[in-house]
């Protein structure tokens, strides 16, 4: 059964400055040789920019992590909400890591970047060794504050890429702006209730 606000993206993101950057190669080749065979492969390449590319390949690790905690809800939250949530998250992150490293392979660019980024509410690893360790009403205050630091870190990407020529990664970037601040309040009320 879905929860009230059903969760459907659960992405940190990159400072707006660092997507900006110039310098960041996403490794996409733009004179459209087929090296791998298909003519939908070069066409998908020629449909994908830079920044296209680099908002998949930092949507990508983010998404692993969310299925990660969502992982660990299932055995460590406590509130039925919490762990409908947390289940949601990650049966819906799951084909969209698939998705995007679809677009990844079409485009022949790398899952990543090739250097270091900093990336917003996405959670350490020392946040998530706590995670991991705590259970009950503990683990549910930190699995809910570390969502919402993704869904804010995801709306500031989605809207970066919010004018995309690509179809696909238009449509992504406006359900993510469409839906997570609602999720965000979602998030705030179960933090804050008895």
């Amino acid at each position: 059964m879905k929860t009230a606000i059903t969760v459907t993206r659960a992405f940190t993101t990159v400072t707006l400055s660092a997507l900006a950057l110039t310098g960041c190669s996403s490794n996409l080749a733009t004179n459209g040789t087929n090296h791998s065979g298909t003519n939908h492969e070069i066409k998908a390449e020629q449909n994908f920019s830079g920044a296209d590319i680099m908002f998949a390949q930092m949507m990508i690790p983010h998404h692993q992590q969310a299925v990660e905690m969502g992982i660990l809800a299932a055995t460590r939250a406590s509130s039925p909400e919490v762990i409908i949530l947390a289940a949601e998250i990650k049966d819906e992150q799951s084909p969209e890591i698939t998705q995007m490293k679809g677009w990844l392979k079409a485009a022949h660019a790398p899952l990543d970047m090739g250097h270091e980024m900093v990336m917003k509410g996405l959670l350490t690893d020392a946040d998530m060794k706590r995670l991991a360790a705590a259970s009950g009403a503990e683990f549910d205050t930190l699995f809910l504050e570390g969502m919402i630091g993704h869904h804010e870190g995801a709306i500031e990407m989605a809207k970066v890429v919010l004018d995309s020529n690509n179809a696909e990664v238009k449509s992504l970037a406006e359900a993510i702006v469409s839906s997570q601040a609602e999720q965000i309040n979602y998030m705030k009320a179960l933090l804050t209730s008895p």
